[in-house]
């Protein structure tokens, strides 16, 4: 295939009945690929042709995780990240429009575990766990499931030689500091990154 140097190339690779074609073409070509055509559920090789949400596999187990959090400390909690919109992971931390307002880098806690572990909504608390630690600001909500925490990725802009003006002006806590890097899924082998074993305690004492 022979183009000019200056021309912008793009392919296309679709795929069609197992077969893979190649279209090719310039910065003044175009090429109209018709309109999309329905995959499902052709293109699931289970026998129903529908999705297994609950393979067998999974459903056994679930005997092994229940057994593993029952030896957890009383005190202890269950770590879950979480998403947000005008976050979309931390590339838009620097845009003072997306970061203005309440802060958004906050541990969501249930209503019942507040007095529990002795935090205040809106005041700060330390989140640790083999790893490390990290000071955030409590939001209660009961969104959550009681003994679960949530803490959002994409944080943690406190750091020497970040370059990043606004961001750094709303640093927030990272996840990776209390993520425990042996925590492991034994079923399939990968790096459990939700569902850590935390503590949460209040930065200063709550007074009572």
């Amino acid at each position: 295939m022979n183009v000019q140097a200056n021309e912008f190339v793009a392919v296309r690779v679709l795929y069609h009945r197992d077969a893979v074609t190649a279209i090719t073409a310039s910065r003044h070509i175009g090429v109209d690929l018709g309109p999309l055509e329905r995959r499902l559920p052709d293109r699931l090789f289970t026998p129903c042709k529908k999705i297994n949400l609950a393979p067998r596999e999974y459903l056994d187990d679930l005997d092994r995780l229940r057994g593993r959090q029952q030896a957890w400390q009383p005190s202890e909690l269950v770590l879950i990240g979480r998403r947000q919109l005008r976050s979309n992971n931390s590339w838009l931390h620097n845009s003072e429009r997306l970061v203005k307002g309440k802060p958004r880098c906050t541990l969501l806690i249930h209503p019942d575990d507040t007095e529990r572990v002795g935090v205040i909504d809106r005041e700060w608390a330390v989140l640790s766990s083999r790893v490390g630690e990290v000071e955030v600001p409590v939001e209660v909500s009961d969104a959550m499931l009681p003994g679960v925490v949530s803490l959002p990725h994409g944080w943690g802009h406190g750091r020497d030689g970040v370059r990043l003006g606004v961001a750094s002006a709303h640093p927030g806590a990272s996840i990776n500091d209390v993520t425990d890097e042996q925590c492991v899924d034994e079923l399939t082998g990968t790096a459990a990154l939700s569902g850590q074993r935390v503590r949460v305690r209040a930065v200063r004492p709550v007074s009572v």
